[in-house]
């Protein structure tokens, strides 16, 4: 035996260096049945296989192009942690992604998850999964697999990450581009929920420690709890506007993700072009109003880090506003193209 090398008696095993494959197990047997919901006729493998297999034989397509993205929750997990509410954010996670290749015209096919954690208690996995598989359901998306990883150590006590990965299909001739955008232009924004998934490290500072608030605080401006209102599911956009894809009518979209408006609209304008964006002409949730006054932020910094209660914005002609608006349901003009430099003007 080398110096300083100690033998035990004992046999070490996996779990004992912080790792249960029986937990693991188990966990995968509790979300087996959330996965195979949502599954169609398409899909080709059971959960559990080393790969998910789908079918991808698109006769109804001329020239099918596959659309793919990636994402996670971000820190809207330690709401989840907090609050011990953990069916909801699989649903945000899904929904985030799928509507993030929804602005290029895409329908989803198939959805993969990530989900780590220092120590792995299969009931929450459960529950996060079970959020996923329902938004999967919703959105005709099937959840094909992911993975369950637990590395103790790695993170505090209680808590996980996750994170997702989509892939969806559009056809070349029907993909949503912004190239055809010109001034003139109309530009309707689709009501959020809520903050969706991004701008949460700043409004748990604005809440939890400037405002002092916990996330059990009722708010009457809010109308419910702090934690129930910064837990607001992040919706599906697909419902409004898949019925419009095939139409031609829709020439961009925009989902209001991490930058707010004023980092995500430039991403679809062409050369020549700017969004002026008027404010008042939809109602802002009472949650960014109470943000902005507890923090004293600059409306700058309000637009360009919330969605402001917008959830995605459509662009189309003057011509098309009516029948779009129509078939979108609730939503409001927020503004219109103009010349200019690929900005955003909130006047």
């Amino acid at each position: 035996m080398e110096s300083g090398e100690k033998m035990t008696q004992k046999a070490i095993s996996y779990a004992d260096a912080g790792v249960s494959i029986d937990n693991a197990n188990l966990a995968v047997n509790k979300i087996r049945e959330y996965a195979r919901s949502t599954f169609n006729e398409r899909t080709l493998t059971e959960i559990g296989s080393f790969g998910g297999m789908f079918a991808g034989a698109f006769p109804d397509m001329a020239e099918p192009i596959l659309v793919a993205s990636a994402d996670g929750v971000g820190t809207k997990l330690k709401l989840a942690f907090e609050t011990g509410i953990h069916n909801t954010v699989g649903a945000d996670l899904v929904n985030h992604c799928v509507n993030d290749i929804l602005v290029q015209g895409a329908r989803p096919l198939f959805f993969l998850d990530y989900f780590a954690t220092g120590k792995l208690e299969p009931d929450v996995t459960a529950s996060v999964v079970e959020g996923m598989a329902r938004a999967c359901r919703e959105n005709g998306c099937v959840l094909l697999g992911g993975e369950t990883a637990e590395m103790p150590d790695f993170y505090p006590p209680g808590e996980y990450d996750l994170a997702g990965f989509i892939v969806g299909v559009v056809d070349k001739k029907r993909v949503i581009d912004g190239k055809s955008i010109t001034p003139g232009d109309v530009v309707l924004g689709i009501p959020s929920t809520g903050l969706q998934t991004n701008g949460y490290s700043l409004a748990r500072k604005l809440f939890f420690e400037i405002g002092g608030y916990a996330a059990d605080s009722y708010i009457d401006e809010l109308g419910s709890t702090v934690g129930e209102a910064l837990l607001a599911t992040h919706a599906s956009f697909l419902p409004q506007i898949g019925p419009l894809l095939d139409s031609g009518v829709i020439k961009g979209l925009v989902h209001i993700t991490g930058g707010g408006f004023l980092e995500n609209i430039p991403r679809i304008l062409p050369d020549g072009v700017s969004v002026e964006i008027q404010r008042g002409t939809w109602t802002e949730l009472p949650i960014f109003g109470m943000m902005q006054r507890l923090g004293n932020v600059e409306t700058h910094e309000m637009f360009r880090t919330f969605n402001m209660g917008i959830g995605m914005v459509v662009v189309c002609t003057e011509s098309d506003k009516d029948a779009v608006k129509k078939h979108l349901g609730e939503c409001h003009e927020i503004g219109r193209i103009a010349n200019g430099k690929k900005d955003v003007r909130i006047i």
